[in-house]
């Protein structure tokens, strides 16, 4: 049954009909009509973020609606800070998050490629083809690229005591980014934070292990990877040391000292009652102390915080404590050292207690800021890249920036097949899918050329932002491919003299080359199986 809110009227010849309310306010649309507007909302996404791909991409500056001030050229970022009111265009933000969240790497060329998809997919309907067999035709070709991609890959050397190659995989992430003025410092901090905490037998990397800090102040070659963890917090007394070397041990408790945890009313009617129940707070507490000194601690590191009477009585004691520190740090110090979290006292012994060489404290410039470095743990999978910078702004970005690379190398240790980058992947694919086209007798070969053409969209986009003339060079490469038979020539976006990527070290990953082939080519098919979008109020209600 449809309802229609509305008004029942007649015309002159005795027939009904409904009078929709508000019918100007309305939004519906159906057919053609609908799949270009889907279409005109993705490729306008895609041509916001074409221009950040890329080394030489141009950076996006994003203002929320407090006023903060984003300065990035990672897809997923910009995409995550957009204000979109397009249903479509809300899709593409999805899909690049995505790409972001299974690889890490590679959220704006998935983005690019499926607006190319729909401009490619417009033509065809505006051809009169019928939008299923475009959507049928590009899942044949994606699946067609996929396995041409395997069959261009190279193996990648992952070994523990030859880093290089892993480096310029690294440095070829952060080409673009905001972070290539100390380039190699950068990748080299990556790569080796992966190693430092990568399983080699099962072929997995516990990002978990991976801490990133950011501390604004500083200049970005400062920033350093610590074998250990780096807390933003310092020693809870003005007077404690502000290093403590040799092996000593940590007890992670949890409790909140020494406060008493009762139900029960309890009357102070007297000033002796008063001074009996600070004596006795007083003697418990220095019984708590004594067990912690009797059980080997030399640093307690407590989540909770205590008074100042509790601090002078650890400074009497000569037990440094920090206090305040929040959960996942405690959790990370625990596994860096090999202690375990005591819940309370009574269950403190000398075996649940951490390891460490070195604890100190970091002091930043004329600010009074203060920071805690533990080094040097029992195991040293634990580690934390400590980054400074000259504002918030680039740190954030450099944080982002090192995801990115920290995800390609996990990448190529999980998968070490490899293409090469600059476009040369794309090239590559869109020659084969052309040739298969050819051999196809179905309305899908349309589909496929179209495939092959939105493909090129990539290289074509990375000679334009590096100021070359787009239609030339790829024309050029193209020719060059076919001719040699060199699945990795690309372009230079970099100016090097060579346009052979595998010379240039500019590699990514297979699984995320055909991660964006794949997860763009659905969303695109999706969208063009939708002929009907509706407004809540559109004047019709099941």
């Amino acid at each position: 049954m449809v309802s229609m809110p509305g008004t029942l009227a007649f015309d002159e010849y005795g027939r009904p009909f409904i009078i929709i309310r508000d019918q100007q306010n309305q939004k519906r649309l159906t057919g053609v009509d609908a799949l270009k507007s889907h279409i005109l909302a993705g490729r306008s996404i895609a041509n916001t973020l074409k221009t950040s791909l890329g080394p030489k991409g141009l950076d996006k500056m994003m203002i929320s609606a407090d006023g903060d001030v984003t300065v990035t050229n990672d897809g997923a970022t910009i995409l995550k800070m957009m204000d979109v009111d397009h249903e479509i265009a809300k899709l593409m933000v999805q899909l690049s998050q995505s790409q972001d969240d299974e690889i890490g790497d590679g959220t704006t060329g998935v983005v690019v490629l499926a607006g190319s998809l729909l401009e490619q997919a417009e033509l065809l309907l505006d051809k009169g083809i019928h939008p299923i067999r475009i959507a049928d035709g590009f899942e044949l070709a994606a699946q067609f690229a996929v396995k041409h991609l395997e069959k261009i890959s190279d193996s990648f050397p992952v070994d523990q005591n030859n880093l290089e190659p892993l480096i310029q995989t690294a440095m070829t992430t952060l080409g673009s980014k905001i972070v290539n003025k100390c380039h190699r410092q950068m990748a080299e901090i990556a790569v080796n934070a992966v190693m430092a905490v990568a399983d080699m037998e099962k072929r997995d990397v516990n990002f978990e292990l991976i801490k990133v800090e950011g501390k604004v102040g500083g200049r970005l070659e400062d920033t350093m990877l610590v074998k250990g963890v780096v807390i933003d917090k310092d020693f809870s007394h003005p007077q404690m040391p502000k290093k403590l070397s040799s092996i000593f041990s940590f007890l992670l408790v949890f409790i909140k000292l020494p406060k008493l945890m009762t139900k029960h009313k309890l009357d102070v009617t007297s000033v002796e009652d008063y001074k009996a129940l600070r004596q006795y707070e007083a003697e418990k507490f220095s019984e708590m102390v004594q067990q912690v000194k009797d059980a080997g601690a030399t640093l307690a590191i407590c989540q909770w915080g205590f008074d100042d009477e509790a601090n002078h009585l650890l400074l009497q004691k000569q037990l440094p404590a920090v206090r305040w520190v929040g959960g996942p740090e405690i959790e990370l110090i625990a596994i860096a050292t090999g202690g375990r979290i005591v819940p309370r006292f009574e269950e403190l012994s000398t075996d649940k207690l951490g390891h460490a060489g070195l604890v100190r404290e970091l002091q930043f410039g004329t600010t009074k800021d203060r920071m805690l470095v533990i080094e040097e743990c029992k195991n040293s999978r634990a580690v934390t890249i400590f980054i400074r910078g000259g504002n918030k702004m680039i740190i954030e970005e450099a944080k982002r920036s090192l995801h990115d690379a920290l995800c390609v190398v996990r990448n190529l240790v999980q998968d070490n097949r490899v293409v090469y980058g600059g476009g040369a992947a794309e090239i590559s694919c869109s020659i084969a899918v052309s040739q298969e086209a050819d051999k196809i007798s179905s309305l899908e070969q349309y589909a496929f050329r179209a495939f092959a053409d939105a493909l090129e969209s990539v290289p074509l986009a990375l000679s334009e932002n590096s100021g070359l003339s787009p239609i030339h060079t790829l024309t050029e490469m193209k020719a060059r491919q076919l001719k040699e038979n060199n699945p990795a020539l690309g372009i230079d976006c970099m100016l090097k003299g060579t346009c052979d990527m595998k010379e240039q070290h500019v590699i990514e990953t297979l699984h995320s080359k055909k991660q964006q082939i794949v997860l763009a080519t659905q969303l695109v098919k999706m969208i063009l199986k939708i002929d009907d979008i509706r407004s809540p109020n559109d004047g019709m209600s099941l």
